[in-house]
């Protein structure tokens, strides 16, 4: 029996965020309690932050992209034919048009890798997010989505935190690449044996 895609591990998400805050608030009191001032105070007081600042700007980020690549290696190893693979935010999704099948890691799971038969994807759309009327009708995100087993996967070829006119070539690229993703997706479920 095939194991149930985990867009989230629940510990990872909280360790990520709590484990730093912890130690921050750990350093705080033993600063203030034995080291009120000098050195010992500097260190107590600015390392822990600034270490924590550290690993929420990059920690994340390079550890799920070292297991984005490190899967990638081995999908190869393994006879795994890339026919695309898309480096989304939060996502990597990697799809073997020849034998069927679809790769994914994902940012609050990174540990962990899935290869699925692309048969078991229910269906696969484009989201350009459009929204608003008149002239304000556009969007700041285009996307394209896919379900195995009842979960909604999302993955962004486009993000802004502004809005942008439906006509626009960064909303037009998005959706072209969205687009271009859910063929591969069909056309590895074509091909695909479960």
């Amino acid at each position: 029996m095939e194991e149930k895609i985990q867009k989230i591990n629940v510990p990872y998400l909280i360790g990520y965020i709590l484990i730093p805050i912890a130690i921050c608030a750990l350093s705080f009191m033993i600063g203030y309690k034995f080291f009120p001032k000098g050195n010992g105070a500097v260190i107590t007081f600015m390392v822990p932050p600034i270490l924590s600042f550290i690993w929420w700007a990059f920690g994340g980020s390079f550890l799920f992209k070292r297991n984005s690549k490190n899967f990638e290696k081995t999908l190869d190893e393994t006879g795994f034919k890339r026919a695309h693979t898309f480096y989304g935010r939060g996502k990597t999704v990697f799809i073997d048009t020849e034998n069927g099948k679809i790769g994914l890691v994902f940012f609050w799971n990174p540990t962990k890798t899935y290869t699925v038969p692309a048969s078991k994807v229910e269906s696969a759309w484009v989201d350009d997010g459009k929204g608003g009327v008149g002239f304000m009708e556009g969007s700041s995100r285009v996307s394209f989505l896919f379900t195995i087993d009842g979960i909604k996967i999302r993955v962004d070829t486009f993000t802004s935190n502004q809005r942008f006119r439906m006509d626009s070539d960064y909303i037009l690229t998005g959706i072209s690449k969205a687009e271009v993703m859910v063929k591969m997706i069909e056309e590895a479920k074509k091909k695909s044996t479960k």
